[in-house]
């Protein structure tokens, strides 16, 4: 059975991130794949079709809904990753497939050669085989096309006893220009105020208590904030 998970979101300052993470350094771990400052830069691009549908779902709070991603780290293209985010009662479910430099072209290019074929000729299980699939039929029939990239520095906590993930995401930025989501440097313009950071908290079914107080402590108020509606905004 597929998993879904908590997620919580808070609107940030600077100071506030310093703090949070002055109190939980000690007891949680860092991500592997982050850098020696423990932060890694992550940049997406998201797709949709041409009613816009993703895009009005997620504004008019629509559940189940999905969103679909192409996900790159350190502006790398060693590791690629289709992914899709699946929301419904709260809960959050995220899928992810790995793609080759050609494919992700192509999809960002809008290039419908690719086809089912290429599926079969991957090593690819079962659960990434269906999410490749889903993706390329919504692709081809709903007329499916890259809209906007979305970037930010995130670095990340993690702690074992439910499986929390705490992320600060400073720096958010976006572009209109999905098609250059591959090149090394991109044009980009911020999209909040100066200053101003996200936090999101992810965890199974309990969120511990002392990481429960370490947040509650500086009387953050919770958000439904959604990076990539934010910066849709700009471009849609």
């Amino acid at each position: 059975m597929e998993k879904y998970r908590n997620e919580i979101k808070y609107i940030c300052s600077e100071q506030e991130l310093r703090q949070i993470g002055e109190r939980i350094r000690h007891i949680c771990k860092t991500d592997a794949h982050a850098g020696p400052e423990n932060a890694y830069l992550v940049r997406s691009v998201y797709f949709d079709d041409e009613r816009n549908s993703c895009y009005f779902e997620n504004e008019n709070g629509t559940q189940p809904r999905e969103k679909f991603r192409i996900r790159i780290y350190n502006n790398s293209l060693e590791r690629i990753t289709l992914e899709c985010k699946r929301k419904e009662h709260g809960m959050n479910r995220k899928n992810s497939c790995p793609l080759t430099r050609d494919m992700c072209r192509a999809l960002v290019d809008g290039d419908f050669s690719v086809t089912m074929a290429e599926i079969g000729e991957r090593k690819l299980n079962a659960a990434q085989k269906t999410l490749l699939t889903d993706f390329l039929v919504k692709y081809r029939m709903g007329h499916f096309s890259a809209r906007v990239i979305v970037a930010y520095e995130r670095t990340p906590y993690i702690y074992p006893v439910g499986n929390v993930r705490i992320t600060f995401d400073r720096n958010i930025v976006s572009s209109g220009n999905a098609k250059e989501f591959m090149r090394p440097e991109i044009c980009t313009r911020p999209v909040m105020p100066a200053g101003r950071h996200v936090l999101e908290v992810k965890y199974d079914e309990l969120l511990p208590d002392y990481i429960y107080q370490a947040l509650q402590n500086l009387n953050l108020q919770r958000t439904a904030y959604s990076k990539y509606y934010i910066c849709r905004k700009y471009t849609i």
